[in-house]
C-alpha cells in the first residue's frame, strides 16, 4: 500500500493494491501489521456504513470524550471528504484537508483523533464505510458549521443538503477552549 502524509500532521491518504483482471479486482483494506507500520497502532471497536445521495453534506463531526479515530473508504460511488484539525494546541489548528474518495480509486482516507470530520457526496448515491476506535457518543459529539468562514472549507457545491442538526451548529471560533480536544 501506499501512504501519503498531508501537511496538518497525522492525516494520512492510504492507497491499497488492487489486485485486477477482466473479471474484477481484490484488496486488503485492513491489515494490522501494515497499517502500524505506517503509524495507525490504534485498535479499532466500531465499523460504519452510511449511503447518501448526491449532494448530501455530513458533517463536521467530532466527539470530545471518547474521540473517534477513523479510516474512511467509499464502497461505491464518490465522496468529498474532509478533515479539520480541532486540537487547540495544535499549530495548525482550524487548517482543513480535503480529499476525493472513490470506489474507483479506493483510497481511504485516515482521520486521527482530535479532527472533525464531513463528507459530501458527489455521485447519485455513494455508500461508505468507516472503521472507529471508539464507541459513537452522542452525549459527547460537537458539530461545527460546514460553511464555516473561518476554515473557508472549498466544498465542490454550492447548495448541499445539510440535514437540521448539521446547519444550527457554531463556527469553529465560537467554540469554547472545554469542548475542544487537548491532545
Amino acid at each position: 500500500m501506499k501512504v501519503t502524509t498531508y501537511p496538518i500532521p497525522g492525516l494520512l491518504l492510504i492507497e491499497p493494491k488492487r489486485f485486477g483482471d477482466a473479471r474484477g479486482w481484490f484488496a486488503e483494506v485492513w491489515q494490522d501489521h501494515r497499517y502500524r507500520e505506517a503509524g495507525i497502532a490504534e485498535i479499532f471497536v466500531q465499523d460504519n456504513m452510511a449511503m447518501s445521495q448526491k449532494g448530501v453534506l455530513r458533517g463536521l463531526h467530532y466527539q470530545l470524550h471518547h474521540p473517534q479515530a477513523k479510516l474512511v473508504s467509499v464502497i461505491w460511488g464518490e465522496i468529498f471528504d474532509v478533515a479539520v484539525d480541532v486540537r487547540r494546541s495544535s499549530p495548525t489548528f482550524g487548517q482543513w484537508v480535503g480529499c476525493v474518495l472513490s470506489a474507483e480509486n479506493r483510497d481511504a482516507l485516515w482521520v486521527p483523533p482530535g479532527f472533525a470530520h464531513g463528507f459530501l457526496a458527489l455521485s447519485d448515491t455513494v455508500g461508505l464505510a468507516y472503521k472507529c476506535t471508539d464507541f459513537y457518543a452522542p452525549e459527547h459529539e460537537h458539530v461545527i458549521r460546514w460553511d464555516d468562514p473561518d476554515i473557508g472549507i472549498e466544498w465542490p457545491v454550492e447548495n448541499p443538503i445539510i440535514s437540521e442538526k448539521d446547519n444550527q451548529f457554531q463556527k469553529l471560533s465560537c467554540i469554547t477552549a472545554e469542548k475542544l480536544p487537548s491532545f
